[in-house]
């Protein structure tokens, strides 16, 4: 079978339905900024960085093995079961940079992974490199934790990007394997089949976008099934229980996201796209629900997902200690991943504002300044300075402290990757005759209206340092259209070209002509934050936002200061200087030695500091080993 690519350049998400219609790779292109250049970082150094480790830990080996009838002796395999996953991550972040690029090189790599990939493949499309072999565990023994589905379920995303950035669909395409792989799935787990799901959901939203693209209905039947399948308790119970699994209340019945993070994130996007897909508005609307009490109630202040260390999950409502923040990178991603669909479902505005907290305060905090290091969990209190990670092995610890190479497990990497070549998409959309702009950067964006009018926009802004974003019109065929802009939830006294725009979306409507402009003002001075009683882990402090970044206290080296000593002064804003933003407050020393509770306050005492400077949450541990905290008590 071929076809041929996506005319717009390639989207991560096409549904056939809801309220917005996503742009394309070939219809926005990011020119500069913030974004452009951690895209470019991306490119040339995320990628590369990837494949080496990948190669040297024998990862990408495996499917050479594989192909070659051989297997490892017990033990000695290397990697953990689902290293196949990391390889697709990063085949779909090479396709989206290929889309976004047109880069040869790149182009030659894939097809190398790709033949290796396909000559791994059994002759009734499974495919998987840690079951199934001589000596190995038999096919899906394990699905709680075996992640075989899981894998799959990346394999065919990486397909459906290569399949919208370069439209083949051959036998020894990518989208040629993954259509065998998804067949054997559907062979295997259907109607008549292994009466299962996956531990690990992923499978989901992968096999709704294949149908997308194949237009199978049987992909589509098989998604349904796995999600009706879930909540019955069919995997077996463990220390976390079945919520672990998201496998203890079936989806439709669900109140909250619950259990380990990303495995919820994942299977509400494929909840999602089916709802979509099948016209289900009421699987729609118990997803949305969960996502909005899930964002009310167990969502850190930066966007992030997942509060307990010993199975990544989500904590009980209100359960977000600072200092033990997982907020997992993978959640931020997928994250982004829900924001984004439901945003195209219903067009409700609030989801981008979700999607850039993420964006700003969990994706661009992870990756390193040369995209060669990165964090896997993300704090929001650090401490004690971390050591500096050895450059040539990898992490086996995954809580922060500062950025590392490589860990054990890196699926965060590769995630990052795929998100942040494919960034682009996730700017704008289109509806009738309207072109929305939900995030801000400089870029470039030409596509045409429903009714086929041709437009051109080119956005220039200094976002987010600061809040001025201007929209020029550089092509337009003639009759009235809208431009609507978000306005933050935050940005109350914001301007559109002089008039006031109350936070939502903000309509211009007009004949424009080429050279218009309109001009975006947001607010963007520091502001404090302060955090609902119910969180216990923060009741008592205060954290400084400024636009849509959220700031942190930073003390580097060894003489710095004692960060857990701090207390501020709230009755004073927070201020811009000429070297950051800040505030005024005291460290109290505390008493050396003893009991360390009291029959009475401790006493105020400790030196007033003016000022006390902060930083942006995504800048911290970028100078070297420090401490740090968002969420500062006050007086």
């Amino acid at each position: 079978m071929t076809s041929e690519p996506d005319p717009t350049g390639g989207r991560p998400v096409v549904p056939g339905r809801g309220a917005l219609r996503p742009l394309g790779l070939g219809e926005v292109r990011l020119t500069g900024g913030f974004w452009a250049g951690r895209q470019e970082v991306n490119g040339t150094a995320t990628l590369d960085h990837g494949r080496a480790w990948m190669d040297k830990l024998g990862w990408t080996g495996h499917f050479e093995t594989t192909a070659r009838g051989l297997t490892a002796e017990p033990g000695e395999r290397r990697g953990r079961e689902f290293t196949d996953s990391e390889v697709y991550k990063l085949m779909e972040a090479m396709a989206w940079e290929i889309g976004r690029t047109g880069d040869g090189d790149r182009a030659a790599e894939l097809a190398e992974l790709t033949a290796l990939v396909a000559a791994a493949q059994d002759p009734d499309g499974y495919l998987n490199t840690a079951f199934g072999g001589r000596g190995q565990r038999p096919r899906y023994s394990d699905l709680a934790g075996g992640h075989e589905l899981y894998c799959t379920g990346h394999l065919l995303q990486a397909a459906v990007a290569a399949a919208r950035t370069a439209g083949r669909h051959g036998q020894d395409s990518l989208p040629g394997v993954a259509r065998r792989a998804a067949d054997h799935v559907c062979d295997a787990f259907g109607p008549h089949g292994i009466p299962a799901v996956c531990g690990h959901p992923e499978i989901e939203p992968a096999l709704v976008e294949l149908a997308r693209v194949t237009g199978e209905q049987r992909y589509l039947d098989q998604a349904a099934l796995f999600v009706r399948r879930r909540g019955h308790r069919s995997l077996p119970e463990t220390r976390f229980g079945w919520s672990y699994f998201q496998d203890d209340v079936p989806v439709r019945r669900a109140e909250v996201l619950r259990g380990h993070a990303v495995r919820a994130l994942y299977l509400s996007c494929g909840a999602v796209d089916l709802a979509v897909e099948t016209g289900d508005d009421e699987l729609l609307g118990a997803v949305a629900a969960q996502f909005a009490r899930t964002l009310e109630r167990r969502t850190y202040l930066t966007g992030g997902m997942g509060s307990r260390h010993t199975d990544e999950a989500f904590g009980e409502d209100f359960v977000l200690p600072a200092d033990r923040a997982y907020s997992e990178t993978c959640a931020g991603v997928a994250t982004v991943m829900l924001a984004w669909r439901l945003l195209l479902a219903t067009g409700e505005v609030g989801y981008a504002d979700v999607i850039e907290r993420v964006l700003y305060n969990v994706v661009a905090t992870s990756i390193g300044d040369d995209g060669r290091s990165f964090f896997y969990a993300n704090t929001l209190h650090q401490r004690e300075r971390a050591e500096p990670a050895p450059a040539d092995r990898e992490q086996p610890q995954f809580a922060a402290g500062g950025r590392v190479p490589w860990f054990e497990v890196s699926c965060c990497l590769p995630n990052l990757a795929r998100l942040l070549a494919g960034l682009g998409c996730y700017l704008a959309t289109v509806d009738g005759d309207r072109v929305q702009l939900h995030q801000y950067a400089d870029a470039v964006v030409r596509t045409r209206l429903d009714d086929g009018r041709a437009v051109g926009l080119r956005v220039r802004t200094d976002y987010p340092d600061g809040g001025t974003v201007a929209v020029r019109v550089t092509e337009t065929t003639g009759g009235p259209w809208a431009l609507a802009l978000r306005v933050p939830a935050w940005a109350e006294g914001a301007l559109l070209d002089g008039r006031p725009a109350a936070p939502g979306t903000a309509v211009v409507r007009r004949a424009f002509a080429v050279g218009d402009e309109v001009r975006l003002e947001l607010p963007t001075s520091p502001r404090w934050t302060f955090p609902d009683p119910r969180i216990d882990g923060v009741r008592g402090c205060a954290a400084v936002e400024r636009g849509p970044v959220v700031l942190c206290a930073e003390s580097a080296g060894e003489d710095g200061a004692d960060l857990d000593a701090l207390t501020v002064d709230v009755s004073t804003p927070p201020q811009d200087t000429p070297d950051g933003v800040a505030v005024c407050g005291r460290f109290t020393a505390p008493a050396d030695g003893g009991w360390p509770y009291r029959s009475t306050p401790a006493p105020p005492a400790g030196e007033a500091v003016d000022p006390i400077r902060l930083v942006a949450y995504h800048r911290w541990a970028r100078r070297g080993p420090s401490t740090m905290r968002v969420w500062l008590p006050h007086t």
